[in-house]
């Protein structure tokens, strides 16, 4: 049910009250004397929150720091962690060894009393986040431990996913299942991200790294649906239309894993693909996260886009904008990684918070959607142990 224009000056007069609230303050709590009025409106802040994947600056964290402001004043549910920080160029965003990036990941669930969903992009060889010049052990390129067989697949997963589980990290945008139709695509094929050329040796590798991961507490992200195998181009620049030359196969790794309950996300790519959908980035189209991954493939865990600050959406869409295009697109949790290649905005989470507030006021967005997205997001995080 679409939520009455009456609530606007509540909702933005709450959202205002919270935003004043200092670095230090605690997240505001349900008293006796609190409205039912006031707690739907709590709840509905709560669940905005839950559905952000947020990124930040900082190798430590403090009670003054600004993401443990939002986590603690704005419910933000899900962190990823960057080893570089693509606005100024450098390194050591938030990973510089092992034993930093364990006290990291402690300290924030310290804060967010232990409910984080703290992610990362480890899929190993050229995609790594925790590297072996910081201290971390070697892991292999997804096409080269495919080559070798279902043993060099197992060992290079249970590397990564024990190197997750002793810092601290519960959740991999891995592993990638993305079917290598384009060996020269330059951000699958080129760099060895795709298991195979052919889908069932994809889903057959995936599957180990669900498997192997799930054993270490780890949450397996597939990614990127609808595929991102047969791209020319790159959606970290700009738009890539994949209709031309995209092929059902690439659907094919998907078809086989969902439905198998170990298989709880899916991230959804920034590509077009008018074959599926329409001329809408696959994460902003509904034809395509709603109708085809969650109706047509009857999945129904997490749904993810991919970061909402890559130039495909950037360079196209308004900030607020994309917001609700990818919920009102059946999208579960927003990623707002804050590392594209603009400037870095210390105020980003407010500013989601507040625009998509506004948009449940206005009668834009669903409330209902961003209730049930939060319920999917927290029976997911109940699973882990």
């Amino acid at each position: 049910m679409i939520m009455k224009k009456s609530l606007l000056a509540l909702l933005l007069a709450i959202a205002t009250s919270v935003g004043a609230c200092s670095q230090n303050s605690i997240r505001p709590e349900v008293s006796d004397s609190t409205s039912a009025t006031e707690q739907d409106d709590l709840q509905l802040r709560k669940d905005i929150g839950e559905m952000l994947l947020v990124g930040f600056r900082g190798t430590t964290v403090q009670e003054n720091s600004t993401i443990v402001r939002d986590i603690q004043n704005y419910y933000v549910g899900n962190i990823i962690l960057f080893e570089y920080d693509a606005p100024t160029g450098t390194r050591h965003r938030n990973i510089s060894s092992p034993a930093q990036v364990k006290k990291l990941c402690a300290d924030l669930q310290r804060f967010a009393g232990g409910k984080l969903l703290i992610g990362v992009d480890q899929e190993g060889g050229n995609v790594t986040r925790l590297r072996v010049k910081d201290g971390f052990p070697a892991t292999a390129t997804a096409q080269s431990s495919a080559a070798k067989g279902r043993k060099a697949v197992e060992e290079n997963a249970a590397i990564v996913a024990k190197e997750l589980a002793e810092a601290g990290i519960n959740l991999n945008f891995a592993p990638c299942v993305d079917v290598n139709v384009n060996p020269d695509c330059p951000i699958i094929g080129k760099v060895g991200r795709s298991f195979s050329s052919d889908p069932v040796v994809v889903a057959q590798c995936a599957r180990i790294w669900v498997d192997v991961q799930s054993q270490h507490g780890v949450v397996s992200c597939l990614k990127h649906f609808p595929g991102h195998g047969s791209a020319n181009g790159d959606t970290h620049a700009g738009l890539v239309d994949v209709t031309d030359t995209w092929q059902k196969i690439e659907i094919d790794p998907y078809r086989q894993l969902i439905g198998n309950s170990g298989v709880q996300m899916v991230m959804v790519a920034h590509v077009i693909n008018r074959q599926l959908g329409d001329n809408l980035p696959a994460s902003l189209s509904p034809l395509v996260v709603g109708k085809t991954l969650r109706k047509e493939l009857g999945f129904n865990g997490v749904i993810v886009t991919d970061d909402l600050a890559m130039g495909a959406i950037t360079r196209q869409y308004g900030f607020e904008e994309a917001l609700k295009m990818a919920i009102n697109a059946g999208c579960d949790m927003l990623c707002l990684s804050n590392n594209g290649g603009g400037k870095y905005d210390p105020n980003m989470v407010s500013r989601a918070v507040e625009a998509i507030l506004k948009f449940v006021a206005e009668g834009e967005i669903s409330a209902d959607d961003i209730h049930e997205a939060a319920s999917r997001i927290r029976s997911l995080k109940a699973t882990i142990r």
